[in-house]
């Protein structure tokens, strides 16, 4: 017969060792509180928002909206290409490779239209705006010496930010105090898996197979009758 589990027991599992659930959520917040605020530097991004546009044509022209669509995934692959970033970095005198500048760009086609998006990664909130309006305008130039045509317009250029993106300390926190709860929780189940120590009648039944005959009451001293001495009333 399989033993009955009892909603009841886990609870009287977690209130008996809360203190360890608490511990271990308030010091994962405040380590993911103090690395959020003080060891983790702000990262910033800046974008600069360009569209293909066909002069020769119309812009209304159906068969060129869809051309200029087309060419908005290829020109995506020119903005993060090695020339356009190493341009860039000769330009601005940036301490960084092409392949590094790389990892802090990021080429974003808007879908169903011709608009592309560049945002540039920094610690340095100018850096990033001057680096996304940099990659921006080497890729215009670059646009006209591979396609040979004068099809991409600056729509929104970079501003400065304001607000880092990350890190994201409240947001860190929350994830911390929920894996924190978890661990507890975890643990202190393990701790109750691995206790094999007598508790109560109950487990004189269920681990022994006794049964109970009698339970000694806890008396506490205030609570125990004083005996009275010679000369004394009870009672006084």
């Amino acid at each position: 017969m399989e033993e009955e589990i009892d909603l009841r027991e886990y609870l009287q599992v977690i209130r008996r060792r809360f203190w360890i659930i608490a511990l271990i959520t308030i010091a994962a917040v405040l380590l993911s509180a103090v690395l959020s605020y003080f060891y983790v530097n702000p990262v910033y991004e800046a974008s600069v928002t360009l569209m293909v546009i066909k002069k020769e044509r119309p812009i209304d022209d159906y068969s060129t909206i869809l051309l200029n669509r087309q060419l908005v995934k290829s020109y995506g692959e020119i903005a993060k290409s090695r020339t356009v970033l190493e341009a860039v970095v000769g330009e601005l005198n940036l301490d960084l490779s092409a392949e590094e500048l790389r990892e802090r760009v990021k080429v974003s086609p808007v879908p169903d239209t011709e608009i592309i998006k560049v945002t540039v990664e920094d610690t340095d909130p100018t850096q990033a705006m001057v680096i996304a309006n940099a990659i921006a305008q080497e890729f215009k130039e670059r646009v006209i010496g591979i396609v040979k045509a004068d099809n991409v317009e600056v729509i929104d250029p970079a501003v400065e930010p304001t607000t880092p993106v990350r890190p994201r300390p409240r947001l860190n926190m929350a994830i911390a105090a929920v894996l924190g709860l978890m661990s507890g929780t975890f643990l202190v189940f393990l701790l109750e898996f691995l206790d094999n120590t007598i508790k109560g009648p109950d487990d004189v039944e269920r681990y022994l197979g006794l049964p109970v005959l009698g339970i000694i009451p806890e008396i506490r001293e205030s609570a125990a009758v004083r005996p009275v001495r010679p000369g004394e009333e009870r009672g006084s």
